[in-house]
Protein backbone atom coordinates (compact mmCIF):
# COMPACT_ATOMS: atom_id res chain seq x y z
CA UNK A 1 0.00 0.00 0.00
CA UNK A 2 1.63 3.49 -0.90
CA UNK A 3 0.32 6.50 0.59
CA UNK A 4 0.44 10.29 -0.94
CA UNK A 5 1.94 13.03 1.44
CA UNK A 6 -1.66 13.88 2.32
CA UNK A 7 -2.97 10.71 3.38
CA UNK A 8 0.19 9.95 5.44
CA UNK A 9 0.20 13.23 7.54
CA UNK A 10 -3.59 12.01 8.73
CA UNK A 11 -2.53 8.25 9.18
CA UNK A 12 0.26 9.63 11.53
CA UNK A 13 -0.67 13.42 12.94
CA UNK A 14 2.14 15.31 11.31
CA UNK A 15 1.78 18.18 9.28
CA UNK A 16 2.87 18.06 5.35
CA UNK A 17 5.32 20.20 6.35
CA UNK A 18 6.84 18.05 8.79
CA UNK A 19 6.72 15.45 6.72
CA UNK A 20 8.97 16.77 4.38
CA UNK A 21 11.03 17.81 6.90
CA UNK A 22 11.28 13.66 8.00
CA UNK A 23 12.04 13.29 4.56
CA UNK A 24 14.95 15.94 4.35
CA UNK A 25 16.38 14.25 7.49
CA UNK A 26 16.62 10.83 5.14
CA UNK A 27 14.16 9.56 7.98
CA UNK A 28 11.35 8.61 5.39
CA UNK A 29 11.87 8.30 1.90
CA UNK A 30 9.14 8.91 -0.99
CA UNK A 31 9.32 8.17 -4.33
CA UNK A 32 7.50 10.64 -7.41
CA UNK A 33 5.33 9.03 -9.55
CA UNK A 34 5.31 10.08 -13.34
CA UNK A 35 2.30 12.37 -12.58
CA UNK A 36 4.37 14.34 -10.21
CA UNK A 37 2.89 13.07 -7.20
CA UNK A 38 4.89 11.81 -4.03
CA UNK A 39 3.98 8.34 -2.41
CA UNK A 40 5.29 6.33 0.74
CA UNK A 41 5.13 2.83 1.23
CA UNK A 42 3.90 1.32 4.86
CA UNK A 43 7.48 1.22 5.51
CA UNK A 44 7.53 5.17 5.99
CA UNK A 45 4.33 5.18 7.81
CA UNK A 46 5.52 2.13 10.41
CA UNK A 47 8.96 3.93 11.10
CA UNK A 48 7.56 7.46 11.29
CA UNK A 49 5.24 5.72 14.23
CA UNK A 50 8.34 3.78 15.66
CA UNK A 51 9.67 7.57 15.95
CA UNK A 52 6.67 9.05 17.53
CA UNK A 53 7.32 6.16 20.38
CA UNK A 54 11.00 7.40 20.34
CA UNK A 55 10.32 11.05 20.67
CA UNK A 56 7.67 10.30 23.43
CA UNK A 57 10.57 9.44 25.20
CA UNK A 58 12.21 12.71 25.31
CA UNK A 59 14.29 12.05 21.97
CA UNK A 60 15.37 14.46 19.45
CA UNK A 61 14.64 13.53 15.63
CA UNK A 62 18.50 13.05 15.44
CA UNK A 63 18.51 10.86 18.17
CA UNK A 64 15.85 8.83 16.97
CA UNK A 65 17.69 8.36 13.76
CA UNK A 66 20.99 7.05 15.30
CA UNK A 67 18.02 4.66 17.43
CA UNK A 68 17.16 3.46 14.28
CA UNK A 69 20.08 3.40 12.25
CA UNK A 70 22.43 1.25 14.73
CA UNK A 71 22.32 -0.51 18.21
CA UNK A 72 20.79 1.59 21.22
CA UNK A 73 23.10 3.75 22.27
CA UNK A 74 22.03 3.07 26.52
CA UNK A 75 24.41 6.32 27.39
CA UNK A 76 22.35 8.61 25.45
CA UNK A 77 19.20 7.04 27.05
CA UNK A 78 20.54 7.26 30.65
CA UNK A 79 21.24 10.95 29.83
CA UNK A 80 17.91 11.51 28.58
CA UNK A 81 16.48 9.47 31.55
CA UNK A 82 17.83 12.33 34.11
CA UNK A 83 16.84 14.92 32.45
CA UNK A 84 13.71 13.97 32.35
CA UNK A 85 13.61 13.18 35.92
CA UNK A 86 14.80 17.13 36.13
CA UNK A 87 12.19 18.84 34.31
CA UNK A 88 9.70 15.88 36.31
CA UNK A 89 11.10 17.34 39.85
CA UNK A 90 10.79 21.20 38.81
CA UNK A 91 7.26 20.35 36.94
CA UNK A 92 5.84 18.49 40.66
CA UNK A 93 7.37 21.63 42.23
CA UNK A 94 5.63 23.94 39.83
CA UNK A 95 2.24 21.71 40.81
CA UNK A 96 2.83 21.84 44.04
CA UNK A 97 3.27 26.36 44.71
CA UNK A 98 -0.44 26.24 42.36
CA UNK A 99 -1.62 23.61 44.50
CA UNK A 100 -0.90 25.42 47.46
CA UNK A 101 -1.80 28.95 46.79
CA UNK A 102 -5.25 27.18 45.79
CA UNK A 103 -5.36 26.44 49.31
CA UNK A 104 -4.31 22.47 48.99
CA UNK A 105 -1.40 22.50 50.43
CA UNK A 106 1.36 24.69 52.85
CA UNK A 107 3.06 27.89 51.39
CA UNK A 108 5.67 28.34 54.19
CA UNK A 109 9.12 27.33 52.14
CA UNK A 110 8.11 29.38 49.33
CA UNK A 111 7.20 32.11 51.46
CA UNK A 112 10.36 32.03 52.86
CA UNK A 113 12.19 32.30 49.79
CA UNK A 114 10.27 34.55 48.41
CA UNK A 115 10.92 36.97 51.28
CA UNK A 116 14.64 36.28 51.20
CA UNK A 117 14.87 36.77 47.98
CA UNK A 118 12.50 39.66 47.40
CA UNK A 119 11.17 41.09 50.34
CA UNK A 120 9.70 44.54 49.79
CA UNK A 121 7.83 43.00 46.90
CA UNK A 122 7.01 40.09 48.73
CA UNK A 123 5.02 42.36 51.38
CA UNK A 124 3.27 44.25 48.19
CA UNK A 125 2.94 41.14 46.58
CA UNK A 126 1.06 40.10 49.97
CA UNK A 127 -1.19 43.24 50.09
CA UNK A 128 -2.40 43.09 46.89
CA UNK A 129 -3.80 39.55 48.11
CA UNK A 130 -5.88 41.64 50.25
CA UNK A 131 -3.47 41.61 53.52
CA UNK A 132 -3.55 45.17 55.41
CA UNK A 133 0.49 46.21 56.06
CA UNK A 134 0.27 44.82 59.54
CA UNK A 135 -1.29 41.70 58.72
CA UNK A 136 1.30 41.24 55.59
CA UNK A 137 4.43 41.80 57.77
CA UNK A 138 3.25 39.21 60.86
CA UNK A 139 2.60 37.06 57.64
CA UNK A 140 6.55 37.73 56.76
CA UNK A 141 7.59 36.83 60.17
CA UNK A 142 5.27 35.08 61.77
CA UNK A 143 2.92 32.45 60.29
CA UNK A 144 4.76 32.59 56.52
CA UNK A 145 1.26 31.13 55.09
CA UNK A 146 -1.29 33.29 53.82
CA UNK A 147 -3.28 30.24 53.47
CA UNK A 148 -2.78 29.63 57.11
CA UNK A 149 -2.37 32.96 58.58
CA UNK A 150 -5.76 33.82 60.44
CA UNK A 151 -5.94 30.22 62.05
CA UNK A 152 -2.37 30.83 62.82
CA UNK A 153 -2.54 34.26 64.67
CA UNK A 154 -5.56 33.40 66.77
CA UNK A 155 -3.27 30.59 67.93
CA UNK A 156 -0.29 32.92 68.65
CA UNK A 157 -2.40 35.98 70.20
CA UNK A 158 -4.14 33.25 72.65
CA UNK A 159 -0.45 32.70 73.41
CA UNK A 160 0.83 36.30 74.26
CA UNK A 161 -1.61 38.14 74.86
CA UNK A 162 -1.49 37.46 78.30
CA UNK A 163 1.79 37.98 78.24
CA UNK A 164 3.90 41.33 78.66
CA UNK A 165 6.85 40.82 77.26
CA UNK A 166 7.06 39.48 73.51
CA UNK A 167 10.81 39.48 73.10
CA UNK A 168 13.80 39.35 75.58
CA UNK A 169 14.66 42.76 77.80
CA UNK A 170 14.96 43.88 80.87
CA UNK A 171 13.91 47.42 82.65
CA UNK A 172 17.87 47.27 83.95
CA UNK A 173 19.44 47.36 80.34
CA UNK A 174 17.27 50.01 78.62
CA UNK A 175 17.97 51.67 81.91
CA UNK A 176 21.89 51.05 81.41
CA UNK A 177 21.43 52.27 77.34
CA UNK A 178 19.22 55.23 78.30
CA UNK A 179 23.00 56.26 80.66
CA UNK A 180 25.34 55.78 77.98
CA UNK A 181 23.38 58.75 76.15
CA UNK A 182 25.98 61.94 75.39
CA UNK A 183 23.43 64.08 76.53
CA UNK A 184 19.85 64.10 78.15
CA UNK A 185 17.07 63.49 75.66
CA UNK A 186 14.35 66.28 75.24
CA UNK A 187 11.75 64.93 72.45
CA UNK A 188 11.94 61.14 72.15
CA UNK A 189 10.01 58.82 69.60
CA UNK A 190 9.38 55.28 70.59
CA UNK A 191 9.00 52.89 67.85
CA UNK A 192 7.66 49.65 68.14
CA UNK A 193 6.71 49.72 72.24
CA UNK A 194 4.39 47.02 71.95
CA UNK A 195 2.82 47.05 75.89
CA UNK A 196 5.42 50.10 77.10
CA UNK A 197 7.86 48.25 78.99
CA UNK A 198 10.62 50.23 77.87
CA UNK A 199 8.60 53.46 77.45
CA UNK A 200 7.88 53.79 81.43
CA UNK A 201 11.82 53.62 82.13
CA UNK A 202 12.16 56.51 79.48
CA UNK A 203 9.76 58.25 81.18
CA UNK A 204 10.69 57.78 85.02
CA UNK A 205 14.51 58.90 83.92
CA UNK A 206 13.95 61.67 81.41
CA UNK A 207 11.69 64.80 81.68
CA UNK A 208 11.26 64.37 77.86
CA UNK A 209 8.25 64.32 75.67
CA UNK A 210 7.43 61.12 74.46
CA UNK A 211 5.79 59.88 71.27
CA UNK A 212 4.70 56.01 71.43
CA UNK A 213 4.37 54.67 68.11
CA UNK A 214 3.10 50.45 67.13
CA UNK A 215 1.00 49.16 65.16
CA UNK A 216 -1.43 47.54 67.69
CA UNK A 217 -3.91 49.50 69.31
CA UNK A 218 -4.27 47.47 71.99
CA UNK A 219 -1.21 47.54 73.31
CA UNK A 220 -1.03 51.38 73.12
CA UNK A 221 -4.44 51.72 74.93
CA UNK A 222 -3.12 49.64 77.99
CA UNK A 223 -0.32 51.64 77.53
CA UNK A 224 -1.79 55.08 77.77
CA UNK A 225 -3.86 53.60 80.83
CA UNK A 226 -0.55 52.84 82.61
CA UNK A 227 0.39 56.30 82.14
CA UNK A 228 -2.27 57.95 82.98
CA UNK A 229 -2.82 55.80 86.51
CA UNK A 230 0.92 56.81 87.21
CA UNK A 231 0.16 60.58 86.66
CA UNK A 232 2.34 60.68 82.98
CA UNK A 233 0.26 60.80 80.58
CA UNK A 234 0.52 64.64 79.62
CA UNK A 235 4.54 63.68 78.50
CA UNK A 236 2.79 60.91 76.55
CA UNK A 237 1.26 61.15 73.14
CA UNK A 238 0.59 57.46 71.07
CA UNK A 239 0.37 56.52 67.56
CA UNK A 240 -1.03 53.79 66.09
CA UNK A 241 1.13 53.97 62.69
CA UNK A 242 3.13 51.22 60.46
CA UNK A 243 6.81 51.90 61.40
CA UNK A 244 7.32 51.97 57.52
CA UNK A 245 5.50 54.81 57.08
CA UNK A 246 6.16 57.09 60.46
CA UNK A 247 3.86 59.65 59.74
CA UNK A 248 6.19 63.31 61.46
CA UNK A 249 8.21 65.94 59.99
CA UNK A 250 12.02 65.66 59.68
CA UNK A 251 14.42 66.90 62.65
CA UNK A 252 11.41 66.44 64.90
CA UNK A 253 12.60 64.52 67.72
CA UNK A 254 16.63 63.90 69.45
CA UNK A 255 16.14 60.25 70.33
CA UNK A 256 14.26 57.35 68.25
CA UNK A 257 14.15 54.12 70.38
CA UNK A 258 13.25 50.91 68.88
CA UNK A 259 14.29 48.11 71.01
CA UNK A 260 13.70 44.56 69.11
CA UNK A 261 11.75 46.08 65.82
CA UNK A 262 13.74 47.39 63.18
CA UNK A 263 13.85 43.65 61.96
CA UNK A 264 10.37 43.87 61.16
CA UNK A 265 11.02 46.70 58.14
CA UNK A 266 14.82 45.46 58.32
CA UNK A 267 17.72 46.56 59.30
CA UNK A 268 19.47 48.81 57.09
CA UNK A 269 16.16 50.27 55.87
CA UNK A 270 15.19 51.41 59.08
CA UNK A 271 18.55 53.02 59.23
CA UNK A 272 17.51 54.95 56.18
CA UNK A 273 14.27 55.58 56.67
CA UNK A 274 14.24 56.98 60.23
CA UNK A 275 17.44 58.95 60.05
CA UNK A 276 15.62 61.93 58.66
CA UNK A 277 13.17 62.58 61.58
CA UNK A 278 16.38 63.06 63.70
CA UNK A 279 17.29 66.39 64.36
CA UNK A 280 21.11 67.42 63.69
CA UNK A 281 23.10 65.12 65.93
CA UNK A 282 20.23 62.78 66.86
CA UNK A 283 20.60 59.90 69.00
CA UNK A 284 19.37 56.34 67.43
CA UNK A 285 19.32 53.32 70.22
CA UNK A 286 18.43 50.35 68.06
CA UNK A 287 18.64 46.78 69.33
CA UNK A 288 18.73 43.58 67.34
CA UNK A 289 19.36 40.23 66.88
CA UNK A 290 23.31 39.38 65.79
CA UNK A 291 25.59 36.31 66.17
CA UNK A 292 28.03 36.43 68.82
CA UNK A 293 30.81 33.78 67.38
CA UNK A 294 31.74 33.48 63.88
CA UNK A 295 31.61 30.33 64.26
CA UNK A 296 27.90 29.36 65.56
CA UNK A 297 26.44 25.84 65.83
CA UNK A 298 24.79 24.93 62.37
CA UNK A 299 21.44 23.86 64.12
CA UNK A 300 21.18 27.42 65.45
CA UNK A 301 22.28 28.41 61.88
CA UNK A 302 19.89 26.79 60.26
CA UNK A 303 17.05 27.93 62.69
CA UNK A 304 17.59 31.88 62.18
CA UNK A 305 18.13 31.25 58.42
CA UNK A 306 14.49 30.55 58.37
CA UNK A 307 13.53 33.01 61.63
CA UNK A 308 15.49 35.89 60.63
CA UNK A 309 17.29 35.73 57.53
CA UNK A 310 19.43 38.59 58.01
CA UNK A 311 20.99 38.07 60.87
CA UNK A 312 24.11 39.13 61.06
CA UNK A 313 27.74 39.77 63.39
CA UNK A 314 27.71 42.77 65.44
CA UNK A 315 30.96 43.93 63.22
CA UNK A 316 28.51 43.97 59.98
CA UNK A 317 25.87 46.03 61.64
CA UNK A 318 28.40 47.96 62.99
CA UNK A 319 29.69 48.55 59.07
CA UNK A 320 26.51 49.07 58.11
CA UNK A 321 25.47 51.76 60.56
CA UNK A 322 28.76 53.74 59.56
CA UNK A 323 27.49 53.29 55.63
CA UNK A 324 24.64 54.78 56.57
CA UNK A 325 25.48 57.94 58.34
CA UNK A 326 25.82 57.16 61.88
CA UNK A 327 28.56 57.36 64.71
CA UNK A 328 28.43 54.25 66.90
CA UNK A 329 28.85 55.45 70.40
CA UNK A 330 28.62 52.32 72.11
CA UNK A 331 27.08 49.09 72.16
CA UNK A 332 26.79 45.93 74.41
CA UNK A 333 25.26 42.83 74.69
CA UNK A 334 21.77 42.04 76.31
CA UNK A 335 22.31 39.54 79.33
CA UNK A 336 21.14 36.01 79.85
CA UNK A 337 18.44 37.54 82.71
CA UNK A 338 16.89 39.60 79.63
CA UNK A 339 16.29 36.34 77.89
CA UNK A 340 14.35 34.47 81.02
CA UNK A 341 12.06 37.52 81.24
CA UNK A 342 11.16 36.30 78.27
CA UNK A 343 11.44 33.19 77.65
CA UNK A 344 10.35 31.66 81.49
CA UNK A 345 7.05 33.19 81.49
CA UNK A 346 6.48 31.73 77.86
CA UNK A 347 7.28 28.22 78.67
CA UNK A 348 5.06 28.60 81.42
CA UNK A 349 2.10 29.77 79.24
CA UNK A 350 3.23 26.96 76.64
CA UNK A 351 2.72 24.41 79.34
CA UNK A 352 -0.81 26.09 80.65
CA UNK A 353 -2.44 26.08 77.10
CA UNK A 354 -0.86 22.32 75.82
CA UNK A 355 -3.65 20.19 76.98
CA UNK A 356 -6.35 22.62 74.85
CA UNK A 357 -3.94 23.34 71.78
CA UNK A 358 -2.57 20.04 71.39
CA UNK A 359 -1.02 20.17 68.17
CA UNK A 360 -0.68 23.46 67.78
CA UNK A 361 1.92 24.59 65.18
CA UNK A 362 2.62 28.07 66.95
CA UNK A 363 3.11 25.60 70.35
CA UNK A 364 5.69 23.67 68.05
CA UNK A 365 7.47 26.35 66.74
CA UNK A 366 8.02 28.20 69.91
CA UNK A 367 8.96 24.67 71.37
CA UNK A 368 11.57 24.73 68.70
CA UNK A 369 12.70 28.48 69.56
CA UNK A 370 12.97 27.60 72.82
CA UNK A 371 15.26 24.74 72.11
CA UNK A 372 17.31 26.48 70.25
CA UNK A 373 17.47 29.47 72.97
CA UNK A 374 18.11 26.84 76.07
CA UNK A 375 21.38 25.18 73.80
CA UNK A 376 22.89 27.95 71.94
CA UNK A 377 22.08 31.53 73.38
CA UNK A 378 25.62 32.98 73.81
CA UNK A 379 26.32 32.44 70.11
CA UNK A 380 23.71 34.45 69.38
CA UNK A 381 21.80 37.71 71.55
CA UNK A 382 20.61 40.52 71.53
CA UNK A 383 22.79 44.13 70.77
CA UNK A 384 22.10 47.10 71.54
CA UNK A 385 23.12 50.26 69.52
CA UNK A 386 23.52 54.04 70.52
CA UNK A 387 24.21 56.12 67.23
CA UNK A 388 24.91 59.25 66.34
CA UNK A 389 23.30 60.73 63.43
CA UNK A 390 26.44 62.10 61.86
CA UNK A 391 26.23 66.69 61.48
Amino acid sequence: MVYRISELAVEVGLSRTALLYYEKQDLIKGQRLSNGYRVYSERDLQRIRLIRQLQAGGLTLKECKACLEAKVDRKLLQRRLHKLDEEIAQKQQSRQLLAAMLGEGNLKEWHENTNKLAPDAHLDWLMKQGFSEKEALRLKWLSKDMNEHEQYMAEFMTVFEALDRWAPGSESETLKALSLLPEQPKVILEIGCGKGLATTVLANNTTASITAVDNEQSALTRLSDRFEADGLASRLTTVCASMTALPFNEASFDLLWAEGSAYIMGVTKALSQWKPLLDDGGILMLSDLVWLTDTPNEEAIEFWKHEYPDIQTVTTRVKQMEIAGYDVINNFTLSRQAWQNYYEPLILRIEELQPEMQGSQVLKEIGKEVDIYSNYLGQFGYQMFILRKCR
